[in-house]
């Protein structure tokens, strides 16, 4: 109202002798407060521009937690520009979001880097959480000169306003390139994965509240890696990936999986995973994609990745280049049925969608990642669904 105000002031500082009428003060005052609150509509409705990261940033773990101080996204770990095993780093990003609009300051605070119990402090597909205030880092795996890479045992909860981490239980079979979802606010699900030479079908349940595992029932599709994953509730959708396939004369390859599995946790025993088999949506199976559960649709979402597997500088492990994709696959869980649409932009190797805001102002979030030509970006993408 202090604008209105502002307008009476002006007014009347105009015409100090000559009173204006009760209806004409009406109709200006009723003007105003239409063009305040079409002003304000306009505001809720209008793209939020995003900062840049610091620098470009892909295969990077990512989260976004609620706190007294505020909201934030987070980006942990990954792998810069140069794409080489000296780009792999262990720095960390907080972008701060303010108000009901949950609008992004200017610019991204850097963080103190992750810690390691390694030699290789960087890390590549880590995986994180926002549970509550806290983010949850899990996994990942260092590489070095010689391309060994080697899955991190190293599980920290990281508090983003004191900006201090925190050692939780390590996982029983540490995995890279898994999937990590969040039940009741309580409970992380690790699923499937790579762990140093293979892939393995576990669930792994991590209690936030006891810090301590336990094993869930298997992953009943074939153990895949760099698969997108979302939950809603109790309903889990499983997607993609890739797969070892044992060769007779020669070593092993890695092949594109084009498979989708629907998981219900039973209520009275969180360690019980009724699998299901669902069909594709478009039986062309994306690696890497974003992925994340909607509860206002009741549904999962995954955006982008890419249709040729790659290794971790984007090129493909059949030698050719990776392209990204700019597909968005939307599972409703109570329909049981899929919608494909496009976004605008294509884009791949990532560890997460992060949802912003809520209501008519709600959309997604990816955090740098890969572009055309296999380009690392330091672009916060935003999607509208």
């Amino acid at each position: 109202m202090a604008a209105v105000t502002q307008m009476i002031e002006k007014s009347t500082r105009k015409s100090p002798k000559k009173p204006i009428s009760v209806g004409l003060f009406i109709s200006t005052l009723g003007a105003t407060i239409m063009l305040i609150s079409a002003n304000v509509s306009a505001l809720t409705k209008k793209d939020i521009s995003y900062p840049a990261l610091p620098e470009p940033v892909t295969n990077n773990a990512v989260a976004s937690v609620d706190t007294e101080n505020g909201h934030f996204l987070l980006s942990f770990m990954g792998l810069g520009a140069g794409k080489t095993h000296e780009d792999v780093h262990n720095k960390v990003w907080a972008l701060e979001l303010e108000g009901e609009l949950f609008a992004p300051k200017k610019t991204w605070q850097q963080k103190s880097p992750v810690p390691s119990s390694l030699p290789h402090s960087g890390r590549l597909a880590g995986i994180a959480v926002g549970v509550g205030d806290m983010a949850l880092l899990f996994g990942g795996y260092t590489v070095d000169a010689a391309h060994n890479e080697v899955s991190s045992p190293d599980n920290f909860r990281y508090e983003v306003v004191t900006d201090i981490y925190y050692p939780i239980a390590q996982t029983p079979v540490p995995v890279d390139d898994a999937v990590a979802l969040v039940f009741q606010q309580r409970y992380v699900y690790l699923i499937s994965g790579w762990h140093n030479d293979g892939n393995v079908n576990l669930v792994q349940i991590y209690d936030v509240k006891t810090d301590t595992w336990q094993q869930g029932s298997p992953f009943l599709g074939n153990p895949v890696f760099g698969h997108a994953g979302a939950i809603v509730g109790g309903n889990i959708m499983i997607c993609d990936g890739v797969k070892v396939d044992a060769q007779p004369n020669k070593r092993r390859t890695f092949s594109a999986e084009p498979a989708c599995y629907h998981g219900t946790i039973d209520t009275n025993d969180v360690k019980k995973i009724d699998w299901r088999t669902v069909a594709h949506p478009t039986s062309s199976a994306r690696y890497r994609m974003a992925a994340t559960g909607d509860v206002a649709s009741n549904s999962a979402i995954f955006v982008g990745g890419s249709h040729n597997p790659y290794n971790y500088n984007g090129t493909g492990y059949d030698g050719e280049p990776s392209s990204p994709n700019n597909e968005v696959w939307r599972y409703d869980f109570k329909q049981t049925s899929w919608q494909v649409s496009h976004m605008d932009s294509p884009t791949m190797d990532h560890r997460g969608l992060l949802a912003v805001g809520i209501g008519a102002n709600k959309h997604f979030v990816t955090l740098g990642g890969m572009v055309g030509q296999q380009k690392v970006s330091n672009a916060v993408h935003r999607i509208d669904l």
